[in-house]
């Protein structure tokens, strides 16, 4: 019995002793499983599973009779499945009462109905059903089966197939609880279906495989549910029948005794039949299934038997099951992890079931644990719910080195993982409130129960020492912690108020981490979304969601209009804790200043910003008052003069003084005050900040600025901070009003200015980037790039053409000098970049910052490249530091090549190789023209080709242009340079072929022809007869460039043999297999920048012919010329004939030959006849191998299919179509047909291990199952 606790628990099987559901009998029995429903002693009229066909009962006569009727009953059933728009109770009631009237039609149906909801079109007859067994009936299936698609109905996609899987479980799980009271136990109808999905369930086909696992434990979790219902009944039936015998004699009713005794027999008894039934399906099919290898039937398997140590806790909840979960927790798919964890929480949820899973939590808490990391977010996310339910189960399960590897999860840019890991922390840190809290009223401020939590998330805050990531924090906990984060009265209190006796106040670094995490409760609660980062971005609020964000952003305003003006007063020396502080108006309903008349706070606020202004000169602070003032200076509300009245007064005293102290300051010459400079750059820090954000255009601010700077490259010893202020101030002026000719309303004079202050300030830009100091030119680069980008040519675009006149294209000087500034201060080590580290090349931190900085300088010059603003040929300076840099600048460059492709493809190749022509001279200057092709330079330079080959794509049309001029240049290039010491000797830039070669296999084929023709141009008598080491790269580029090779790369052959053969390999295709392309096709290509180069001086090499297959086409007696005419110049008379075709020619035959020619004529003849002849023997001898493997493989019949490493249709398929015929009338196809073999066709089941719980009976093999060959192949 399985419920009640003083009867035995264990599942018995079918076996004539009973035995126990154990570890020591999960993998028994493998070639029995099919004959394992039924008593040990069968009951009279039983039958097994074997003989379920064999001599039904009543109604057998009418099988064959009633065939097409049924069918059509069987489409029904599956079709009202498939729609699922039928009451389903209906349907089974439908079935059962035909399975009264004729039970072998009603199972027939029923069996068809499997049949079909797996996709295959095959119907078992009831002829099949009588005289065949499980295992004939389903190969007669599979030889049905729809080749056709690999889908079936639980994969179908689409809205008719949405439903059909909960359809089909439904069906299932109503069929059994309708039939639990009675057809159950006839040791029919179960013994049956149980059989024909155990035999399913164990097929090479996917689709019978997926669907009836999927029957199978839907099934199973129906049949755990009536277990469940009978030992209810049982108990119930236990307790009545003790009640009853404890009772006097005189009182006891002896037949209420008999009654209730006969009643638990039978109790007994059906659950003896579903434990067999249990016992057949989790043995044939759960164990053996639940590490298939599709992912689908082992998530399937798992999922369930969650559901079963969740409904039946008292049977399946212990170790014996419960390992089947923590092994598959190592599975290799994302899938079936989630599904172990979600099986599991709800087994944790449950608080009185922890006691059953000690062991099991001892055991793989680690595995949980570490899969808080998973690469799959979903399974991190529950992983770290269960450690939730696990913490809230009991604290002692988990250690502190657990919670600390999901504390920081916290910080997760994945929002699910960190609102998950926030929830865990919430439950660890702040779940222990005391008792009497909640029982005393509620207290306001520091005094409420939010207090200790709030300083409870300070304290944790700083320990993670993540201090940039409050934002982060604060949103993770958003969800679960809300409420306490937005107490901002208690967060107040906590800084305002003194602190209670005996409470210890907050320290300085704790004030600091408050305000931070209050000014995010703020933006979050304002904004209502993710920070940066986190999220994909803004989603439309409900309606709710807005109200809460109107309600907060109210209580908010009302709180800080009165207690900020306070916080600046006490903290306005602290720099850190003002600027936090000043943010804090950005989110204010400006509203409330007015109807909830805090006109007076205000005032507040404004006379401490204004204090803050003129203590301060932090460049933070100072652009968190601008933007504060900005945020306040809004025409929509009515505190706008209020507030712009406050701004104007604090610009004007700044602005003189300004002018004031710069008058006095320049007059002291090139000797000027400490307190004088200090006080000058002091106010210019303030404009400079206030006009980032406010149009000061009033204050004629570009004079005087000018000024500044004019008098600091004559003098050459201004402070470098005053130079970087006034750069930027002057920057803002130009900018604020190009905004204001933009708009229109300005005169045609104002646009003269601009044009005018534009052009000067950039030619002071210009001579600033020559300044000694670092930080002075890095400012004046940053500035120039964004004014060039600015003022370019797209400034007119968008219907501005009235901008035309601000157009400023910067001359060569300039663009030399902006590139020589990203050589001298961008590609450099880091070791050397001294300066702008300040003195910080030891500290992490600072190389970090430097490296930031030249990205942001690097990324400024791109641009001007990518928007055409300089010359695109400059870019090859950047691209040759590709590889040097690819860890630091990699991604900039990259996305830098890919768009000026997208601007000039043929430019771009052209600064491509001209950036590897430039580090090709490089070489040369610094090793010499004798240098080693081997040596880490040259081959780093090809190695830069090879990355620069793969920017280019797969598309070959669209950048068919662009590499046939990157051949072109690169050609031109290797033999610019003759070599001093005559032509005997290779051109100077000849290796740089080698380089070249790389693109080849971007060369269309007719386009490899065209260039090979350009190639031989530059070519001489005496190039082509050389075979030295020093001619390789010549040699290696003609091979990659031969139009009629598979490869695009061939290897090296000496001799006359590399053009007129080449030796294939063992798996080559054949000659046959290609097409010529005509030779119009691929001249014509040519002349499009062939042409343009006539006018050189280069031999003139005649086009070598192509390839010709021996197979194809019978070979012809060559004429002399023809057979060398590709590689050796011709005499001088046939140069002028050929040049002159005008002039009568002679014929061929008769032109004379020295002898030297004629007999390397014949040694070339003679060479290539025996290279066909030995390629046709090759071809002679593979044959005949091929027929003997083939002949052997026939003759093992059906182990081809399981022995054979390679299929046979591989090799076949290499041959010659004529070669295939042969083989088939030799091949009995008949063997090929998918068989299931009786001894394999169940893996041999080893024995559990004593330990439950040791992973390695799985695992070693990474979840292995049985990888089906035939079918499930061509499903998948």
């Amino acid at each position: 019995m399985i419920a009640a606790p003083e009867l035995q628990t264990e599942f018995h099987y079918t076996q004539d002793t009973d035995t126990r559901f154990s570890s020591e009998t999960d993998f028994d029995d493998p070639d029995g499983r099919n004959a394992i429903i039924g008593k040990g002693k069968a009951k009279k009229g039983k039958k097994g599973p074997g003989e379920k066909g064999k001599g039904v009962g009543k109604g057998a006569g009418r099988m064959n009779g009633h065939h097409q009727e049924n069918g059509m009953e069987n489409v029904m059933l599956f079709e009202v499945v498939r729609l699922g728009k039928s009451a389903m109770q209906s349907v089974v009631d439908d079935w059962i009462e035909s399975y009264k009237y004729d039970r072998d039609v009603a199972l027939l149906d029923l069996i068809n109905f499997f049949i079909q909801c797996s996709g295959c079109k095959g119907v078992v007859t009831g002829e099949m059903f009588r005289n065949m067994q499980n295992s004939e009936i389903i190969r007669k299936m599979t030889e049905e089966f729809d080749e056709d698609s690999g889908d079936y109905p639980l994969t179908m996609a689409g809205p008719q197939w949405k439903k059909f899987k909960s359809s089909f479980c439904e069906f299932i799980g109503v069929l059994v609880r309708q039939c639990q009271y009675s057809i159950i136990y006839d040791e029919y109808m179960m013994d049956t279906v149980i059989s024909l999905l155990t035999g399913l369930s164990d097929s090479q086909v996917r689709a019978f495989r997926h669907t009836s696992t999927l029957a199978a434990m839907k099934l199973m979790t129906a049949l755990v549910n009536v277990a469940l219902n009978l030992s209810i009944n049982m108990d119930n039936t236990q307790r009545q029948y003790e009640a009853e015998r404890n009772k006097m004699i005189g009182k006891r009713a002896n037949d209420r005794l008999e009654l209730l005794l006969q009643k638990r027999k039978e109790l007994q008894e059906n659950q003896d039949e579903i434990e067999n039934m249990m016992n057949a399906i989790f043995k044939g099919v759960f164990v053996h299934r639940y590490r298939d290898a599709i992912a689908e039937i082992r998530a399937i398997c798992i999922e369930e038997i969650g559901v079963w140590m969740k409904m039946y806790s008292d049977a399946f909840l212990n170790d014996s099951y419960l390992k089947y979960v923590g092994w598959t927790m190592h599975d290799k798919q994302g899938e079936v992890r989630l599904k172990c964890l979600t099986a599991l929480q709800g087994l944790y949820y449950n608080r009185e079931l922890n006691a059953k899973l000690e062991l099991f939590t001892s055991r793989f808490k680690d595995r949980i644990v570490s899969m808080t990391l998973d690469k799959e977010y979903d399974v991190a996310v529950q992983a770290i719910k269960l450690l939730t339910l696990v913490l809230h189960s009991s604290d002692e399960v988990l250690t502190a080195e657990d919670c600390e590897s999901v504390y920081h999860l916290v910080y997760s840019a994945h929002r699910p993982v960190a609102v998950a890991a926030g929830e865990f922390l919430f439950k660890k840190l702040f779940s222990h409130r005391d008792p009497e809290d909640d029982s005393m009223p509620k207290r306001r401020g520091r005094q409420s129960v939010n207090a200790n939590l709030i300083k409870t998330t300070v304290f944790f805050f700083l320990e993670s020492e993540l201090h940039e990531h409050a934002a982060y924090l604060v949103d993770s906990m958003w969800d679960c912690a809300g409420e306490i984060l937005k107490d901002w009265e208690c967060m107040i209190s906590l800084l305002l108020d003194e602190p209670l006796p005996g409470e210890e106040a907050l320290t300085d670094r704790q004030e600091t981490a408050l305000i931070e995490i209050m000014l995010c409760t703020i933006r979050q609660a304002a904004e209502c979304h993710p920070p940066v980062g986190r999220g994909t971005g803004k989603r439309v609020l409900t309606a709710k969601e807005k109200k809460t964000q109107l309600d907060d952003r109210t209580r908010m305003t009302e709180l800080f209009a009165i207690s900020l003006p306070a916080l600046l007063a006490k903290y306005s020396v602290d720099a850190e804790k003002v600027t936090n502080l000043l943010q804090v108006p950005q989110f204010f309903d400006l509203e409330i200043y007015t109807t909830g008349r805090l006109e007076k706070h205000l005032d507040s606020l404004l006379r401490q910003i204004r204090e803050i202004v003129e203590k301060h000169t932090d460049t933070d602070v100072l652009e968190a008052c601008s933007k504060t003032y900005h945020s306040l200076c809004n025409e929509e509300f009515t505190i706008f003069n209020r507030v712009d009245i406050a701004r104007s007064q604090l610009l004007d005293e700044q602005v003189d003084k300004f002018n004031r102290l710069l008058e006095d300051f320049l007059q002291e010459g090139e000797d000027p005050d400490e307190d004088d400079a200090y006080q000058v750059l002091s106010t210019l820090k303030r404009i400079t900040a206030f006009h980032n954000a406010h149009d000061l255009s009033k204050w004629d601010l570009f004079t005087s600025n000018y000024k500044l700077l004019n008098t600091g490259i004559e003098n050459g010893d201004m402070p470098e901070q005053i130079v970087i202020h006034a750069l930027q101030c002057t920057h803002y002026v130009i900018l604020w009003s190009l905004a204001k000719v933009s708009e229109g309303t300005s005169k045609k004079e104002d646009m003269l200015i601009l044009r005018k202050q534009m052009r000067a300030f950039c030619l002071m830009c210009q001579r600033y980037l020559t300044s000694v100091n670092t930080a002075v030119k890095e400012q004046a680069f940053t500035i120039l790039c964004d004014l060039l980008l600015i003022f370019s040519h797209q400034i007119i675009s968008g219907g501005r053409e009235a901008l035309e006149p601000l157009v400023y294209t910067p001359e060569a000087s300039l663009q030399s000098d902006l590139l020589n500034f990203i050589l001298d201060h961008v590609f450099i080590d880091q070791d050397e970049d001294s300066n702008s580290t300040d003195g910080q090349q030891d500290d992490e931190a600072g190389k970090i910052e430097a490296l930031h900085k030249r990205r942001n300088l690097l990324a400024a010059y791109c641009k001007l490249i990518i928007y055409n603003v300089v010359e695109i040929n400059t870019g090859a300076d950047i691209f040759k530091q590709y590889m040097r840099y690819y860890n630091d600048y990699g991604d900039i460059i990259k996305e830098t090549m890919s768009k000026t492709r997208q601007i000039d493809k043929i430019q771009c190749a052209k600064t491509l190789i001209l950036s590897l022509q430039q580090l090709f001279n490089e070489m040369l200057s610094d090793l010499g023209p004798s240098f080693d092709r081997s040596s880490s330079a040259f081959c780093g330079i090809k190695e830069l080709a090879r990355r620069f080959s793969l920017t280019f794509g797969l598309d070959q049309l669209k950048t068919r242009e662009a590499i046939a001029m990157l051949h072109k240049d690169g050609i031109e290039f290797a033999f610019k340079e003759p070599n001093p010491q005559g032509e005997g000797h290779p051109p100077l830039n000849l290796a740089f072929l080698d380089i070249l070669s790389e693109f080849s296999s971007k060369l269309m084929r007719q386009d490899k022809r065209t260039v090979h023709m350009y190639l031989e141009r530059f070519m001489t008598f005496q190039m082509a007869l050389q075979r030295e080491d020093c001619w390789l790269p010549l040699i290696s580029y003609r091979n990659s460039l031969q139009a009629g090779g598979d490869d695009d790369t061939m290897s090296v052959v000496s001799g006359i043999s590399s053009r007129g053969s080449s030796v294939r390999s063992k798996k080559a295709k054949p000659a046959t297999g290609k097409r010529k392309l005509p030779e119009e096709e691929s001249s014509s290509s040519s002349e499009v920048w062939m042409n343009r180069e006539q006018s050189m001086q280069t031999p003139i090499m005649m086009p070598s012919p192509h390839l010709t297959s021996t197979i194809m086409r019978e070979p012809k007696r060559l004429r002399p010329e023809e057979s060398y005419m590709g590689v050796y110049t011709m005499t001088p008379d046939q140069q002028q004939q050929h040049t002159h075709p005008q002039t009568p020619q002679p014929q061929h035959h008769q032109t004379p030959m020295d002898y030297n020619t004629q007999v390397t004529w014949m040694l070339a003849q003679r060479q290539q006849q025996e290279e066909v002849a030995r390629q046709q023997q090759e071809r002679a001898m593979n044959y005949a191998k091929l027929r003997s493997n083939l002949q052997h493989a026939i003759r093992r019949g059906t182990g081809l299919m399981e022995d054979d490493e390679e299929p046979i249709v591989e090799d076949v398929m290499m041959s010659s179509e004529g070669r295939i015929e042969d083989l088939n009338e030799g091949m009995d196809f008949d063997t090929m047909d998918i068989d299931l073999p009786p001894s394999k066709n169940r893996r041999e089941r080893s024995e559990l291990k004593p330990d439950f719980f040791d992973p390695a009976s799985i695992m070693d093999e990474s979840v292995r199952s049985t990888h089906f060959l035939g079918y499930d192949a061509f499903q998948r």
